[in-house]
């Protein structure tokens, strides 16, 4: 009996564990050589980021980069991701909400 009979999951698991795996890359900034460890999902988030303004990858990087107060330039793309999209997130819902009148307003 192979493995793959007895855990069925195991490779699906295998599959979720690659998706989240931190994965480092290369990355010029400031005329400088460095590496960043990003899941999958963070460097696409900022790929569609810097498409979506119109700029390069690696300038979106510097920008980051000049403006970090972290130590850490992964953990300051990650953080620049999570605002971008959860500013994204607010303005949607003010652009989503509508004034809801009150029975004063409806009688004048």
């Amino acid at each position: 009996m192979s493995t793959s009979n007895l855990y069925p999951h195991s490779t699906a698991a295998a599959h979720a564990a690659k998706a989240f795996a931190v994965v480092k890359r290369s990355v010029i900034v400031q005329g400088h050589k460095t590496s960043v460890s990003l899941e999958d999902a963070f460097w696409d988030s900022l790929k569609e980021i810097a498409q979506s303004r119109g700029i390069a990858l690696t300038v979106l990087i510097a920008e980051i980069n000049s403006e970090r107060i972290t130590c850490n330039l992964s953990s300051a793309i990650r953080l620049f991701v999570l605002d971008y999209f959860r500013a994204r997130a607010i303005a949607g819902l003010m652009i989503g909400t509508r004034h809801v009148r009150t029975i004063t307003e409806t009688r004048n």
